[in-house]
């Protein structure tokens, strides 16, 4: 699949769709998930091109992952989270809706099993 740059997030990160902006740097982008999963629930994209987990890590830089997962943790010590789950997919039979590579902070309350069951 290559990268489709008309997709939600990558819209967002040109400011064509408005999103509130809880924390943004060089390397990335967090803002409150649209339909959240729990009373915490934040996305976190990078700034760059990437459609997923496994081409963020093969193609982005050295610099670009190490800033990425910083500014995750950057944002879950924001939000005060003190137990939180992250949660990336990969493909529509793992849950991805949005094509651009995101991963989801989750918390505020038990989450319970991993999987839901």
């Amino acid at each position: 699949m290559s990268y489709d740059s008309n997709n939600v997030f990558a819209k967002i990160l040109r400011g064509e769709i408005p999103a509130r902006k809880l924390y943004e740097d060089a390397f990335a982008l967090a803002f409150p998930d649209v339909a959240p999963s729990a009373p915490t629930h934040v996305l976190v994209i990078p700034k760059g091109a990437y459609e997923n987990y496994d081409a963020f890590v093969a193609r982005a830089s050295d610099a670009e992952i190490t800033g990425f997962f910083k500014a995750v943790r950057s944002v879950a010590q924001q939000l005060g989270a003190q137990h939180y789950r992250l949660i990336t997919n990969k493909g529509e039979d793992a849950g991805q809706s949005v094509h651009h590579f995101h991963v989801h902070i989750l918390g505020g309350k038990t989450l319970g099993t991993l999987l839901g069951e």
